[in-house]
Protein backbone atom coordinates (compact mmCIF):
# COMPACT_ATOMS: atom_id res chain seq x y z
CA UNK A 1 0.00 0.00 0.00
CA UNK A 2 2.84 2.37 0.93
CA UNK A 3 4.54 1.64 -2.41
CA UNK A 4 1.27 2.33 -4.24
CA UNK A 5 1.02 5.75 -2.63
CA UNK A 6 4.72 6.59 -2.95
CA UNK A 7 5.07 5.95 -6.70
CA UNK A 8 2.53 8.56 -7.90
CA UNK A 9 3.95 11.00 -5.36
CA UNK A 10 7.49 10.43 -6.65
CA UNK A 11 6.36 10.78 -10.26
CA UNK A 12 4.59 14.06 -9.48
CA UNK A 13 7.69 15.43 -7.71
CA UNK A 14 9.97 14.57 -10.65
CA UNK A 15 7.46 16.01 -13.11
CA UNK A 16 7.29 19.32 -11.23
CA UNK A 17 11.06 19.64 -10.67
CA UNK A 18 12.16 18.56 -14.14
CA UNK A 19 12.21 20.67 -17.31
CA UNK A 20 10.12 18.11 -19.18
CA UNK A 21 8.56 14.64 -18.94
CA UNK A 22 7.50 12.14 -21.59
CA UNK A 23 6.07 8.60 -21.38
CA UNK A 24 5.88 5.97 -24.15
CA UNK A 25 4.28 2.52 -24.53
CA UNK A 26 6.04 -0.74 -25.37
CA UNK A 27 6.07 0.30 -29.06
CA UNK A 28 7.84 3.56 -28.20
CA UNK A 29 4.78 5.65 -29.08
CA UNK A 30 4.10 8.73 -26.98
CA UNK A 31 1.26 8.21 -24.51
CA UNK A 32 1.85 11.34 -22.42
CA UNK A 33 4.00 14.50 -22.49
CA UNK A 34 3.77 17.53 -20.22
CA UNK A 35 3.22 21.05 -21.53
CA UNK A 36 6.73 22.29 -20.64
CA UNK A 37 8.41 19.59 -22.69
CA UNK A 38 6.00 20.06 -25.61
CA UNK A 39 6.78 23.79 -25.76
CA UNK A 40 10.53 23.05 -25.60
CA UNK A 41 10.07 20.70 -28.59
CA UNK A 42 8.09 23.32 -30.54
CA UNK A 43 4.71 21.57 -30.13
CA UNK A 44 2.01 24.08 -29.08
CA UNK A 45 -0.49 21.45 -27.90
CA UNK A 46 0.74 18.28 -26.05
CA UNK A 47 -2.16 16.32 -27.57
CA UNK A 48 -0.48 16.65 -30.99
CA UNK A 49 2.32 14.36 -29.81
CA UNK A 50 0.13 11.50 -28.53
CA UNK A 51 0.36 8.32 -30.61
CA UNK A 52 3.43 9.40 -32.57
CA UNK A 53 6.71 7.42 -32.42
CA UNK A 54 9.00 9.14 -29.96
CA UNK A 55 11.83 9.62 -32.53
CA UNK A 56 9.47 11.79 -34.64
CA UNK A 57 9.35 14.48 -31.98
CA UNK A 58 12.69 13.73 -30.19
CA UNK A 59 15.18 12.61 -32.90
CA UNK A 60 17.98 11.54 -30.51
CA UNK A 61 15.73 9.76 -28.03
CA UNK A 62 17.01 6.50 -26.44
CA UNK A 63 13.61 5.48 -25.04
CA UNK A 64 13.32 2.54 -27.48
CA UNK A 65 16.65 1.20 -26.13
CA UNK A 66 15.34 1.38 -22.55
CA UNK A 67 12.25 -0.62 -23.57
CA UNK A 68 14.26 -3.32 -25.40
CA UNK A 69 16.89 -3.76 -22.65
CA UNK A 70 14.71 -3.08 -19.61
CA UNK A 71 17.63 -1.10 -18.15
CA UNK A 72 17.46 2.56 -17.08
CA UNK A 73 19.79 5.27 -18.38
CA UNK A 74 20.22 7.28 -15.22
CA UNK A 75 22.18 10.26 -16.55
CA UNK A 76 22.80 11.16 -20.15
CA UNK A 77 23.51 14.10 -22.45
CA UNK A 78 20.98 14.43 -25.29
CA UNK A 79 21.37 16.84 -28.19
CA UNK A 80 18.25 18.68 -29.36
CA UNK A 81 19.16 21.18 -32.04
CA UNK A 82 21.87 23.35 -30.49
CA UNK A 83 20.76 22.46 -26.96
CA UNK A 84 22.32 19.89 -24.67
CA UNK A 85 19.78 18.36 -22.33
CA UNK A 86 20.59 16.35 -19.19
CA UNK A 87 18.10 13.47 -19.17
CA UNK A 88 17.18 10.32 -17.23
CA UNK A 89 15.16 7.41 -18.61
CA UNK A 90 13.44 4.55 -16.74
CA UNK A 91 11.53 1.44 -17.91
CA UNK A 92 7.88 0.99 -16.85
CA UNK A 93 6.89 -2.56 -15.80
CA UNK A 94 3.68 -4.44 -14.99
CA UNK A 95 3.04 -6.53 -11.87
CA UNK A 96 4.86 -9.51 -13.41
CA UNK A 97 7.95 -7.40 -14.21
CA UNK A 98 7.38 -7.19 -17.95
CA UNK A 99 8.36 -3.94 -19.67
CA UNK A 100 5.27 -2.08 -20.86
CA UNK A 101 6.85 1.28 -21.70
CA UNK A 102 9.31 3.92 -20.49
CA UNK A 103 9.35 7.39 -18.98
CA UNK A 104 11.96 10.11 -19.49
CA UNK A 105 12.75 13.28 -17.57
CA UNK A 106 14.71 16.33 -18.75
CA UNK A 107 16.55 17.19 -15.54
CA UNK A 108 18.31 20.29 -16.88
CA UNK A 109 17.96 22.21 -20.11
CA UNK A 110 21.32 23.99 -19.71
CA UNK A 111 24.75 22.77 -18.69
CA UNK A 112 25.51 25.90 -16.64
CA UNK A 113 23.54 24.42 -13.75
CA UNK A 114 26.03 21.55 -13.68
CA UNK A 115 29.12 23.77 -13.62
CA UNK A 116 30.27 22.70 -10.13
CA UNK A 117 30.01 19.00 -11.09
CA UNK A 118 31.68 19.52 -14.46
CA UNK A 119 34.48 21.56 -12.88
CA UNK A 120 35.19 18.76 -10.40
CA UNK A 121 35.10 16.21 -13.22
CA UNK A 122 37.57 18.28 -15.27
CA UNK A 123 39.90 18.58 -12.27
CA UNK A 124 39.86 14.83 -11.69
CA UNK A 125 40.50 14.13 -15.39
CA UNK A 126 43.46 16.56 -15.41
CA UNK A 127 44.86 14.97 -12.26
CA UNK A 128 44.49 11.49 -13.77
CA UNK A 129 46.23 12.59 -16.99
CA UNK A 130 49.11 14.16 -15.03
CA UNK A 131 49.54 10.99 -12.95
CA UNK A 132 49.56 8.87 -16.11
CA UNK A 133 52.23 11.13 -17.65
CA UNK A 134 54.40 10.79 -14.54
CA UNK A 135 54.03 7.01 -14.58
CA UNK A 136 54.87 6.87 -18.28
CA UNK A 137 57.96 9.01 -17.70
CA UNK A 138 59.11 6.69 -14.92
CA UNK A 139 58.68 3.74 -17.27
CA UNK A 140 60.96 5.27 -19.90
CA UNK A 141 64.57 3.99 -19.96
CA UNK A 142 67.24 6.08 -18.23
CA UNK A 143 70.17 4.58 -20.12
CA UNK A 144 71.30 4.51 -23.74
CA UNK A 145 74.03 2.51 -25.43
CA UNK A 146 76.38 5.46 -24.83
CA UNK A 147 75.93 4.80 -21.10
CA UNK A 148 77.76 1.47 -21.54
CA UNK A 149 81.31 2.79 -21.21
CA UNK A 150 84.25 1.07 -22.86
CA UNK A 151 86.00 0.81 -26.22
CA UNK A 152 87.84 -2.46 -25.66
CA UNK A 153 86.98 -5.47 -27.83
CA UNK A 154 84.55 -7.17 -25.37
CA UNK A 155 82.61 -3.92 -24.78
CA UNK A 156 82.38 -3.17 -28.51
CA UNK A 157 81.07 -6.69 -29.14
CA UNK A 158 78.29 -6.18 -26.56
CA UNK A 159 77.29 -2.92 -28.26
CA UNK A 160 77.30 -4.57 -31.68
CA UNK A 161 74.99 -7.36 -30.52
CA UNK A 162 72.72 -4.87 -28.73
CA UNK A 163 72.22 -2.93 -31.97
CA UNK A 164 71.39 -6.16 -33.81
CA UNK A 165 68.96 -7.19 -31.06
CA UNK A 166 67.13 -3.84 -31.29
CA UNK A 167 66.11 -4.60 -34.89
CA UNK A 168 63.87 -7.54 -33.95
CA UNK A 169 61.22 -8.45 -31.40
CA UNK A 170 62.82 -11.81 -30.55
CA UNK A 171 63.42 -12.60 -26.85
CA UNK A 172 66.88 -11.74 -25.55
CA UNK A 173 68.86 -13.43 -22.79
CA UNK A 174 71.51 -11.27 -21.10
CA UNK A 175 74.21 -13.31 -19.35
CA UNK A 176 76.82 -12.00 -16.96
CA UNK A 177 77.99 -11.71 -13.40
CA UNK A 178 76.29 -9.38 -10.97
CA UNK A 179 77.06 -5.71 -11.62
CA UNK A 180 78.02 -6.07 -15.29
CA UNK A 181 75.25 -3.75 -16.57
CA UNK A 182 72.53 -6.13 -17.74
CA UNK A 183 69.63 -3.73 -17.06
CA UNK A 184 71.57 -0.90 -18.71
CA UNK A 185 71.89 -2.94 -21.90
CA UNK A 186 68.22 -3.96 -21.72
CA UNK A 187 67.16 -0.31 -21.53
CA UNK A 188 69.54 0.60 -24.36
CA UNK A 189 68.05 -2.11 -26.61
CA UNK A 190 64.53 -0.85 -25.84
CA UNK A 191 65.56 2.71 -26.66
CA UNK A 192 67.02 1.65 -30.02
CA UNK A 193 64.04 -0.52 -30.98
CA UNK A 194 60.75 0.35 -32.66
CA UNK A 195 59.17 0.18 -29.18
CA UNK A 196 60.97 3.28 -27.94
CA UNK A 197 58.51 5.69 -26.37
CA UNK A 198 56.39 2.80 -25.09
CA UNK A 199 56.70 1.46 -21.51
CA UNK A 200 59.89 -0.21 -20.28
CA UNK A 201 58.91 -2.28 -17.23
CA UNK A 202 61.60 -3.98 -15.16
CA UNK A 203 60.99 -6.58 -12.47
CA UNK A 204 63.45 -8.49 -10.29
CA UNK A 205 62.07 -12.02 -10.06
CA UNK A 206 64.09 -12.84 -6.94
CA UNK A 207 62.72 -9.81 -5.06
CA UNK A 208 59.04 -10.88 -5.17
CA UNK A 209 57.62 -13.59 -2.87
CA UNK A 210 56.64 -16.75 -4.74
CA UNK A 211 53.03 -16.43 -3.56
CA UNK A 212 52.66 -13.04 -5.26
CA UNK A 213 54.59 -13.70 -8.46
CA UNK A 214 51.68 -14.91 -10.59
CA UNK A 215 49.50 -11.88 -9.78
CA UNK A 216 52.51 -9.58 -10.16
CA UNK A 217 53.21 -10.88 -13.67
CA UNK A 218 49.79 -11.69 -15.09
CA UNK A 219 47.42 -9.61 -12.94
CA UNK A 220 44.31 -10.69 -11.05
CA UNK A 221 40.58 -10.10 -11.39
CA UNK A 222 38.61 -8.55 -8.49
CA UNK A 223 38.07 -11.06 -5.69
CA UNK A 224 40.80 -13.43 -6.94
CA UNK A 225 42.32 -13.55 -3.43
CA UNK A 226 41.79 -12.00 -0.02
CA UNK A 227 43.07 -8.47 0.37
CA UNK A 228 43.09 -7.68 -3.36
CA UNK A 229 41.87 -4.22 -4.32
CA UNK A 230 38.27 -4.35 -5.61
CA UNK A 231 39.48 -3.05 -8.97
CA UNK A 232 41.79 -6.04 -9.39
CA UNK A 233 45.45 -5.93 -10.39
CA UNK A 234 46.81 -5.11 -13.82
CA UNK A 235 50.06 -7.11 -13.79
CA UNK A 236 53.47 -6.32 -15.30
CA UNK A 237 52.69 -7.88 -18.69
CA UNK A 238 49.66 -5.63 -19.14
CA UNK A 239 51.59 -2.58 -17.88
CA UNK A 240 54.30 -3.27 -20.47
CA UNK A 241 51.80 -3.82 -23.30
CA UNK A 242 53.28 -2.40 -26.51
CA UNK A 243 56.71 -2.05 -24.89
CA UNK A 244 59.42 -4.14 -23.23
CA UNK A 245 59.34 -6.32 -20.11
CA UNK A 246 62.74 -6.85 -18.46
CA UNK A 247 62.91 -9.94 -16.23
CA UNK A 248 66.02 -9.80 -14.05
CA UNK A 249 67.31 -12.90 -12.23
CA UNK A 250 65.11 -15.15 -14.36
CA UNK A 251 66.95 -18.20 -13.00
CA UNK A 252 65.12 -17.77 -9.67
CA UNK A 253 61.62 -18.07 -11.18
CA UNK A 254 59.60 -20.96 -9.65
CA UNK A 255 58.96 -23.92 -11.95
CA UNK A 256 55.16 -23.49 -11.86
CA UNK A 257 55.36 -19.93 -13.14
CA UNK A 258 57.88 -20.85 -15.84
CA UNK A 259 55.16 -22.79 -17.73
CA UNK A 260 52.86 -19.74 -17.73
CA UNK A 261 55.70 -17.48 -18.87
CA UNK A 262 56.44 -19.86 -21.74
CA UNK A 263 52.79 -19.72 -22.86
CA UNK A 264 52.81 -15.92 -22.65
CA UNK A 265 55.91 -15.81 -24.86
CA UNK A 266 54.56 -18.27 -27.41
CA UNK A 267 50.94 -17.11 -27.63
CA UNK A 268 51.36 -13.44 -26.68
CA UNK A 269 48.45 -13.79 -24.28
CA UNK A 270 48.10 -13.97 -20.51
CA UNK A 271 45.44 -15.28 -18.15
CA UNK A 272 44.93 -13.11 -15.03
CA UNK A 273 44.64 -14.90 -11.71
CA UNK A 274 41.01 -15.86 -11.07
CA UNK A 275 39.98 -15.43 -14.72
CA UNK A 276 39.23 -18.03 -17.39
CA UNK A 277 39.55 -15.58 -20.28
CA UNK A 278 42.95 -15.00 -21.93
CA UNK A 279 44.02 -11.42 -22.60
CA UNK A 280 46.10 -10.54 -25.66
CA UNK A 281 49.31 -8.57 -25.03
CA UNK A 282 52.10 -7.26 -27.24
CA UNK A 283 55.28 -7.44 -25.14
CA UNK A 284 58.95 -7.91 -26.01
CA UNK A 285 60.73 -9.85 -23.23
CA UNK A 286 64.37 -9.36 -22.27
CA UNK A 287 65.57 -11.73 -19.53
CA UNK A 288 68.80 -11.62 -17.54
CA UNK A 289 70.64 -13.94 -15.19
CA UNK A 290 73.96 -14.31 -13.40
CA UNK A 291 73.58 -18.06 -12.91
CA UNK A 292 74.31 -20.99 -15.20
CA UNK A 293 70.86 -21.84 -16.62
CA UNK A 294 72.11 -24.99 -18.35
CA UNK A 295 73.31 -26.29 -14.98
CA UNK A 296 69.92 -25.43 -13.47
CA UNK A 297 68.22 -27.40 -16.24
CA UNK A 298 70.36 -30.42 -15.31
CA UNK A 299 69.44 -29.88 -11.65
CA UNK A 300 65.73 -29.83 -12.55
CA UNK A 301 65.29 -26.19 -11.48
CA UNK A 302 64.71 -24.59 -14.88
CA UNK A 303 62.61 -25.69 -17.86
CA UNK A 304 64.61 -26.48 -20.97
CA UNK A 305 61.77 -25.35 -23.30
CA UNK A 306 61.66 -21.94 -21.61
CA UNK A 307 65.45 -21.67 -21.82
CA UNK A 308 65.40 -22.31 -25.57
CA UNK A 309 62.57 -19.78 -26.01
CA UNK A 310 64.49 -17.09 -24.11
CA UNK A 311 67.90 -17.93 -25.54
CA UNK A 312 67.05 -16.88 -29.10
CA UNK A 313 69.57 -14.05 -29.00
CA UNK A 314 72.02 -14.39 -26.06
CA UNK A 315 74.41 -11.56 -25.16
CA UNK A 316 77.29 -12.31 -22.78
CA UNK A 317 78.39 -9.26 -20.78
CA UNK A 318 82.06 -9.36 -19.74
CA UNK A 319 83.17 -8.95 -16.14
CA UNK A 320 85.58 -6.19 -15.13
CA UNK A 321 88.41 -8.70 -14.90
CA UNK A 322 87.88 -9.48 -18.61
CA UNK A 323 88.03 -5.86 -19.76
CA UNK A 324 91.73 -5.36 -19.17
CA UNK A 325 92.60 -1.71 -19.86
CA UNK A 326 88.91 -0.85 -20.20
CA UNK A 327 88.58 -0.63 -16.40
CA UNK A 328 90.24 2.82 -16.27
CA UNK A 329 87.67 4.37 -18.64
CA UNK A 330 84.83 2.93 -16.58
CA UNK A 331 86.36 4.24 -13.33
CA UNK A 332 86.77 7.74 -14.82
CA UNK A 333 83.15 7.72 -16.00
CA UNK A 334 81.95 6.67 -12.52
CA UNK A 335 83.99 9.46 -10.89
CA UNK A 336 82.33 12.01 -13.20
CA UNK A 337 78.89 10.64 -12.33
CA UNK A 338 79.68 10.79 -8.58
CA UNK A 339 80.77 14.43 -8.87
CA UNK A 340 77.61 15.39 -10.81
CA UNK A 341 75.31 13.58 -8.39
CA UNK A 342 76.87 14.55 -5.06
CA UNK A 343 78.31 18.00 -5.80
CA UNK A 344 81.78 16.82 -4.72
CA UNK A 345 84.74 18.06 -6.78
CA UNK A 346 85.69 16.06 -9.85
CA UNK A 347 88.32 13.40 -9.16
CA UNK A 348 90.88 11.49 -11.17
CA UNK A 349 93.18 8.53 -10.55
CA UNK A 350 96.95 8.33 -10.26
CA UNK A 351 98.67 5.66 -12.42
CA UNK A 352 99.46 3.71 -9.27
CA UNK A 353 95.78 3.79 -8.25
CA UNK A 354 94.74 2.49 -11.68
CA UNK A 355 97.24 -0.35 -11.34
CA UNK A 356 95.93 -1.18 -7.86
CA UNK A 357 92.35 -1.29 -9.18
CA UNK A 358 93.35 -3.56 -12.05
CA UNK A 359 94.83 -6.11 -9.60
CA UNK A 360 91.54 -6.49 -7.69
CA UNK A 361 89.33 -9.41 -8.88
CA UNK A 362 86.05 -7.34 -8.65
CA UNK A 363 83.51 -10.07 -7.84
CA UNK A 364 80.84 -7.32 -7.68
CA UNK A 365 82.03 -5.77 -10.97
CA UNK A 366 80.84 -2.19 -11.76
CA UNK A 367 78.53 -2.10 -8.72
CA UNK A 368 81.48 -2.87 -6.44
CA UNK A 369 83.77 -0.45 -8.29
CA UNK A 370 81.24 2.37 -7.88
CA UNK A 371 80.98 1.63 -4.16
CA UNK A 372 84.75 1.72 -3.71
CA UNK A 373 85.24 4.96 -5.67
CA UNK A 374 82.39 6.77 -3.94
CA UNK A 375 83.69 5.75 -0.53
CA UNK A 376 87.21 6.91 -1.47
CA UNK A 377 85.82 10.28 -2.68
CA UNK A 378 84.09 10.78 0.68
CA UNK A 379 87.20 9.94 2.70
CA UNK A 380 89.75 12.22 1.01
CA UNK A 381 90.17 15.76 -0.29
CA UNK A 382 92.68 14.70 -2.95
CA UNK A 383 91.62 15.59 -6.46
CA UNK A 384 93.53 12.56 -7.75
CA UNK A 385 92.86 9.39 -5.84
CA UNK A 386 96.01 7.58 -4.73
CA UNK A 387 96.67 4.00 -3.67
CA UNK A 388 96.46 5.20 -0.05
CA UNK A 389 93.00 6.70 -0.71
CA UNK A 390 91.81 3.43 -2.24
CA UNK A 391 93.33 1.44 0.64
CA UNK A 392 90.72 2.97 2.94
CA UNK A 393 87.94 1.57 0.79
CA UNK A 394 89.33 -1.60 -0.77
CA UNK A 395 90.52 -4.49 1.43
CA UNK A 396 92.86 -6.02 -1.18
CA UNK A 397 94.63 -2.70 -1.71
CA UNK A 398 94.79 -2.14 2.04
CA UNK A 399 96.34 -5.59 2.56
CA UNK A 400 98.90 -5.02 -0.21
CA UNK A 401 99.82 -1.63 1.28
CA UNK A 402 100.31 -3.17 4.73
CA UNK A 403 102.46 -5.97 3.33
CA UNK A 404 104.60 -3.46 1.43
CA UNK A 405 104.98 -1.30 4.54
CA UNK A 406 106.01 -4.26 6.73
CA UNK A 407 108.49 -5.68 4.20
CA UNK A 408 112.13 -4.73 5.16
CA UNK A 409 114.01 -2.61 2.65
CA UNK A 410 116.65 -4.60 0.75
CA UNK A 411 120.35 -3.94 1.41
CA UNK A 412 122.14 -2.05 -1.35
CA UNK A 413 124.81 -4.76 -1.56
CA UNK A 414 122.38 -7.67 -1.47
CA UNK A 415 120.69 -9.15 -4.52
CA UNK A 416 116.87 -9.36 -4.23
CA UNK A 417 115.68 -12.90 -3.60
CA UNK A 418 112.91 -14.42 -5.73
CA UNK A 419 109.54 -14.99 -4.02
CA UNK A 420 109.16 -18.59 -2.81
CA UNK A 421 105.54 -18.65 -4.05
CA UNK A 422 106.33 -17.63 -7.63
CA UNK A 423 108.82 -18.88 -10.21
CA UNK A 424 112.07 -16.92 -10.57
CA UNK A 425 111.92 -14.07 -13.05
CA UNK A 426 114.59 -15.72 -15.17
CA UNK A 427 112.38 -18.77 -15.67
CA UNK A 428 109.39 -16.78 -16.92
CA UNK A 429 108.86 -16.15 -20.65
CA UNK A 430 109.82 -12.69 -21.84
CA UNK A 431 106.36 -12.01 -23.33
CA UNK A 432 104.23 -10.13 -20.74
CA UNK A 433 100.93 -11.93 -21.51
CA UNK A 434 102.61 -15.32 -21.43
CA UNK A 435 104.30 -14.46 -18.14
CA UNK A 436 101.00 -13.35 -16.64
CA UNK A 437 99.29 -16.54 -17.82
CA UNK A 438 102.07 -18.63 -16.27
CA UNK A 439 101.68 -16.80 -12.95
CA UNK A 440 97.88 -17.13 -12.99
CA UNK A 441 98.04 -20.82 -13.99
CA UNK A 442 100.35 -21.48 -11.03
CA UNK A 443 98.07 -19.48 -8.68
CA UNK A 444 94.87 -21.26 -9.76
CA UNK A 445 96.61 -24.63 -9.64
CA UNK A 446 97.72 -24.03 -6.04
CA UNK A 447 94.21 -22.87 -5.09
CA UNK A 448 92.73 -26.07 -6.55
CA UNK A 449 95.32 -28.20 -4.77
CA UNK A 450 94.52 -26.46 -1.46
CA UNK A 451 90.78 -27.09 -1.92
CA UNK A 452 91.04 -30.73 -3.10
CA UNK A 453 90.15 -29.78 -6.67
CA UNK A 454 86.80 -28.17 -5.79
CA UNK A 455 86.29 -25.11 -7.98
CA UNK A 456 83.81 -23.32 -5.70
CA UNK A 457 86.12 -23.62 -2.67
CA UNK A 458 89.13 -22.53 -4.76
CA UNK A 459 87.27 -19.46 -6.05
CA UNK A 460 86.28 -18.56 -2.49
CA UNK A 461 89.92 -18.95 -1.41
CA UNK A 462 91.02 -16.47 -4.09
CA UNK A 463 88.13 -14.05 -3.39
CA UNK A 464 86.59 -14.24 -6.86
CA UNK A 465 83.22 -15.50 -8.13
CA UNK A 466 82.78 -19.10 -9.27
CA UNK A 467 81.87 -17.92 -12.79
CA UNK A 468 85.07 -15.84 -13.05
CA UNK A 469 87.10 -18.79 -11.75
CA UNK A 470 85.65 -21.14 -14.39
CA UNK A 471 86.38 -18.60 -17.14
CA UNK A 472 89.99 -18.39 -16.04
CA UNK A 473 90.25 -22.20 -15.95
CA UNK A 474 88.88 -22.42 -19.49
CA UNK A 475 91.24 -19.72 -20.77
CA UNK A 476 94.26 -21.39 -19.20
CA UNK A 477 93.32 -24.93 -20.16
CA UNK A 478 92.86 -26.11 -16.57
CA UNK A 479 90.13 -28.35 -15.19
CA UNK A 480 88.47 -28.62 -11.80
CA UNK A 481 86.95 -31.66 -10.24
Amino acid sequence: MLRGRAMPSLFDALDKQSEGTVAVDRDARVIWINAKYARMLGIPDPAQAIGREVEEIIPNSQMRQVISTGQPILLDLMLFGSQRLIVSRFPLTDDEGGVIGAVGFVLYDSLHRLKPLLAELSRLEAELAATKRRLDERRQPRYTLQSYVGDCAPSLEVKRKARLAARTDAPILLLGETGTGKELIAQAIHGLSARTGRPFVGVNVAAIPDTLLEAEFFGAVPGAYTGLDRRGREGRFKTADGGTLFLDEIGDMPMGLQAKLLRALQEQEIEPLGSDRPVKVDVRVIAATNVDLEQRIQDGRFRSDLYYRLNVLPIQLPSLSELGGGLEAIAESILQEIAARTGLPGRGLTPEAVEALSRHPWPGNVRELRNVLERACLLTDNLRLTVEDLAEALPTVRLAARQAASRPAPSRSAEPLPSPSAPPVSSLPLDYDAAYDAFERDLLGRALAASNGRAEAAARLLGISRAAFYKKLARLGLRAR
